[in-house]
């Protein structure tokens, strides 16, 4: 108990606040902070990190760091946007953590490149695995299956808190499904994160439940249920003038 005779707070996790975790920590060359909110430069990923309870000033800082599309993603909260804020989707999510992965390389797979981005954001546009901007490829590792020349399905490294690394973009193109490439790859990519003394991480829509009854069956266990918010910013004259944090 505290002197106050209350409990003493719980010790913080890394991923209970990815985004925040990450850009404070080992992305923080990717950061971007206005006042109190920090982001990811827009072109890289569109996760922003506000503070618990943000007031006006807090959403009026966060307004310059979403990229052109006007698009931004929230983790962990369910706070109601101001006026003016368009909320584009709210998702229950699911976050699980590795209990026990049996990770392996992928002989079939192929490490992803700067060449590579049209394919990867083509494919992205037709899976709808969730947010790819044209550098997201730079968080980490990226694996991806051709066949007959073609990228045909691909996963990566996105969030990056101490400690823990975020298996993202998973997808594979319709026409390919039922092959089990997307489990293959999640495994080669858990091994290079593993491989590093990292522990690999997912997070997906909770409805999602193929997606999810695939991660589990992989090794994953279910950490916590973990809200996501696509917000919209307002139109530029709508948007209150700041001073940079």
């Amino acid at each position: 108990m505290s002197a106050a005779g209350r409990p003493a707070p719980t010790s913080y996790h890394p991923l209970d606040n990815p985004v925040l975790a990450a850009l404070t920590g080992p992305h923080a060359r990717f950061a971007e902070r206005r006042g109190r909110v920090l982001g990811y430069r827009p072109e890289v990923s569109t996760w922003l990190a506000l503070p618990e309870e943000p007031d006006a000033r807090d959403w009026a800082d966060a307004a310059p760091l979403v990229g052109a599309d006007g698009t931004a993603t929230l983790a962990g909260t369910r706070v109601v946007p101001p006026d003016g804020w368009e909320i584009t989707f709210e998702v229950d999510g699911v976050q699980l953590v590795d209990e026990s992965v049996d990770a392996v390389h992928y002989e079939e797979a192929v490490v992803l490149g700067g060449a590579d981005v049209p394919e990867m954001l083509d494919l992205v546009e037709r899976t709808r695995p969730g947010p790819f901007r044209p550098r997201t490829i730079e968080l980490g590792t990226y694996l991806g299956v051709r066949r007959d020349g073609e990228l045909v399905a691909m996963a990566g490294e996105r969030m990056h808190p101490p400690g823990w690394t975020e298996i993202s973009a998973v997808c594979t193109a319709p026409e390919y499904r039922g092959q089990g490439l997307g489990g293959r790859l999640i495994l080669a990519v858990a091994a290079g994160i593993k491989e590093r003394g990292e522990i690999p991480f997912i997070q997906a829509a909770g409805d999602n439940e193929r997606a999810v009854r695939l991660y589990e069956a992989l090794g994953f266990r279910l950490r916590r249920r973990i809200p996501f918010l696509g917000v919209r910013v307002p139109e530029p004259s709508r948007v209150p003038a700041t001073a940079g944090g």
